[in-house]
């Protein structure tokens, strides 16, 4: 007779089918692992349920047979073949991520859009990617797509009318320059320094030429010539308009027999105004130049989709004090030409050079809050813009008068008609 342990060995060893044709071991941790039936549940109106059973899990099956589920019962259940989903929240597709809720099962999730400028293309993701500086995300947020390149361009419309308007200012300016060079005999050449008028006819028209400089694609040396160039023609014919002015008062003084200004105007003391302020500036441009030049800059956030390639100026301090200095003379210019405006008909052209400066500084303080209020390639226009305005208001208030009475009055340019005026 076998002791109890070893029967308990013998039967915990024990397997055989009963026979109803079940499998049976008597170990009773193995035998845990029984065949599992899998039922779907569909709950009816007024109580009413169904318990259905599409399949079954054998763990004694052969590895990858073991879960049998029964096609055709699913089919008549669901109407479909495929599976039910087994999550509480359905997947997030490309363009949004998964939020998940703190407290609840990681199957259930929210789906939020991504961040501005961020992308996700794959489904379930957890974080999306961030896009290069260089380029956006599309309006469905799964792709990044390259920005535009974006600059004052001579194929735009803007940049096209600026460029066509300076080729005719230019050409104008070149018309005058050689009207009053043909006539630069006759009296009304003569009256108020005429190698005073040829360099602010020259002065204007590299005014104009100066805002090519502005269009097209900027780079490292167009960014510092259009400024230092923009800084030192403007300030060549604001000081010669300024000398012009002051010739004009002292030609007046020297009318005075008691005055002892001959001296001044034989000296020509005028035209060493034209230098000596130059000077100034090229010295403030040198500065300028050396504390924190202008350089070459990308805006990549002013517009959605676009890289906007502008000129940085730089020490914005400097480039106001280039301004301040253009302004300051200017109202120099305007000052004295308004002392000497009731001078008599000889000298007329005080009144002019007032109504020129007058406009002048018009144009410049109207663009300094515009020009702050915009930005990218626009903020390049209208600083274009205002170098022509101011240039042909000096082209036009000074010199389109003097060019109507020499081509179209001539019978007013004589010494004759000169002298009959200065005696009224």
């Amino acid at each position: 007779m076998l002791p109890l342990f070893q029967l308990h060995s013998f039967l915990r060893k024990t397997h055989f089918t009963n026979p109803v044709g079940e499998k049976l071991n008597m170990n009773q941790r193995e035998n845990l692992q029984a065949e599992y039936d899998i039922f779907q549940i569909w709950n009816f109106p007024n109580g009413f349920g169904l318990k259905l059973k599409i399949g079954e899990f054998s763990p004694y099956s052969p590895h990858g047979q073991q879960l049998h589920l029964y096609e055709d019962v699913i089919e008549w259940a669901t109407g479909s073949r495929e599976m039910l989903p087994s999550v509480c929240s359905a997947d997030c597709g490309p363009g949004l991520k998964k939020f998940l809720q703190e407290g609840i099962a990681a199957c259930c999730f929210d789906c939020i859009p991504c961040p501005e400028n961020e992308v996700s293309n794959e489904t379930n993701v957890d974080k999306c990617v961030r896009c290069p500086e260089d380029q956006y995300a599309n309006r469905e947020q799964n792709q990044c797509i390259h920005k535009a390149v974006i600059f004052l361009n001579y194929k735009d419309p803007l940049g096209m009318a600026l460029a066509s308007m300076a080729l005719c200012f230019t050409a104008f300016t070149i018309l005058v320059l050689g009207v009053f060079v043909k006539h630069h005999d006759t009296p009304i050449v003569k009256a108020n320094n005429r190698n005073l008028s040829y360099i602010l006819l020259i002065s204007l028209m590299f005014c104009f030429l100066c805002s090519f400089l502005f269009i097209g694609h900027p780079n490292s040396a167009t960014c510092v010539l259009q400024q230092i160039t923009f800084g030192v023609v403007f300030t060549v014919a604001v000081s010669t308009v300024l000398a012009k002015t002051v010739t004009v008062l002292l030609a007046f003084i020297v009318i005075a027999p008691a005055r002892r200004m001959r001296f001044f105007m034989i000296s020509r003391a005028p035209n060493y105004i034209i230098a000596i302020c130059t000077l100034i500036q090229i010295i403030l441009c040198a500065i300028w130049l050396l504390i924190s030049p202008p350089f070459i800059d990308t805006d990549t956030h002013s517009e959605h989709g676009q890289i906007i390639i502008v000129c940085n100026k730089g020490s914005v301090t400097a480039f106001y004090c280039v301004l301040l200095y253009h302004g300051s003379l200017a109202l120099g210019s305007f000052i004295v030409a308004f002392l000497a405006r009731n001078l008599p008909d000889t000298f007329n052209e005080a009144k002019l050079l007032t109504f020129s400066m007058l406009l002048f500084c018009s144009v410049w303080v109207t663009f300094l809050p515009v020009y702050h209020s915009t930005k990218g390639k626009v903020m390049v226009v209208v600083e274009v813009f205002s170098i022509l305005s101011s240039s042909a208001g000096l082209l036009g208030c000074i010199f389109i008068p003097k060019c109507y009475i020499i081509l179209l009055r001539p019978e007013r340019n004589s010494l004759q008609n000169l002298r009959e005026k200065s005696s009224y």
